[in-house]
């Protein structure tokens, strides 16, 4: 029976390193679970088009929009484990959506096989040219000074995230103004309904860099690329404020290691490739395709449990 199980093992070693050196065989169907033309889409297609160079397939872009990610993500979890079924999944898919929600039809961390972390995404505090508070200390003198007044437009389950992180860092208490997309809420910044805005750099950095709205202070540790002449929450004397949106690809768990380890092979060598990294800086994106599949699983294990007792101690709930 031992030699019958160790030939099965083999057997099924031999099948994997077969498929892995035939694939990519067929186009490869990539599903983005945000709208077409979000900052997560618009950079899966960089990444998309480069891969599907390199690789002499077509990558197929397929958004599947709405419950905050859960309807793609779901999707792949369910798709055959071949290679040819990956998923654009985020911090919202993989560490938010599991404290945000009572259930979920799909574990973050058991029904994914990880293949390459792709990049990061700052969130930025911003504010109208005119509102008088205009550092990120400004503004936490005039929440604590008058507590739960001061508006802030939150488009995303990630800025309510963000605004929490804040509120604990500092004791300052904001009244979050609820909005279902980016552009609705900076569309009431612009036109001064609501004196500031938490959102990605991707959303603001066009109204920021044109002198339509104020950048604030961003949250990652280091200032962004797109935005170098805002300083971060941590220049501002704000400590422990280093959190971004992020994107990862994935397969269906059980997907071959051999093709899973190919894929990040490939995906090392457009995330090094000179016009593409150009290309992802301009969207405000600060790629990194260096992680190796095991380093995007205990990468996604952390996030899973910094952005769940943020949201848990915030008693923030899906909208």
């Amino acid at each position: 029976m031992k030699k019958l199980h160790l030939l099965s093992i083999a057997a099924i070693v031999l099948c994997s390193n077969a498929m892995a050196q035939g694939y990519p065989g067929k186009p490869i169907h990539l599903i983005v679970p945000f709208a077409a033309g979000q900052g997560a889409d618009a950079a899966a297609r960089i990444v998309a088009n480069k891969l599907s160079d390199n690789i002499k397939q077509p990558l197929v872009i397929d958004n599947r929009p709405g419950a905050g990610g859960i309807i793609g993500t779901e999707a792949v979890a369910k798709a055959p484990a071949d290679g040819y079924t990956l998923l654009v999944g985020s911090n919202g898919t993989h560490a938010a959506n599991p404290s945000l929600y009572p259930s979920l039809p799909y574990k973050a961390l058991e029904d994914f096989a990880p293949i390459s972390y792709i990049g990061s995404v700052a969130m930025v505090l911003v504010s109208t040219p005119t509102y008088e508070s205009k550092t990120a200390q400004d503004v936490i003198s005039a929440a604590k000074a008058r507590p739960g007044t001061v508006n802030v437009a939150l488009p995303s389950s990630t800025s309510r995230v963000v605004l929490e992180l804040l509120s604990k860092r500092t004791g300052a208490t904001f009244n979050p103004v609820l909005y279902k997309a980016s552009g609705t809420a900076i569309t009431d910044v612009l036109g001064g309904h609501v004196p500031l805005s938490i959102d990605t750099v991707i959303a603001t950095a066009p109204q920021i860099t044109s002198g339509k709205l104020r950048g604030i202070a961003v949250t990652s540790a280091k200032r962004s690329s797109s935005l170098p002449n805002v300083p971060t929450f941590l220049e501002a004397g704000i400590k422990e404020i280093d959190i971004a949106a992020w994107n990862a690809w994935f397969a269906p768990r059980g997907t071959p290691a051999p093709v899973v380890d190919r894929l990040n092979s490939e995906l090392r060598k457009v995330l090094s490739d000179p016009d593409t990294l150009a290309k992802l800086r301009t969207l405000g994106y600060e790629p990194d395709g260096k992680l190796s599949p095991a380093q995007v699983n205990e990468f996604v294990r952390l996030e899973e449990k910094k952005w769940g007792d943020l949201i848990r101690s915030g008693g923030i709930k899906a909208e």
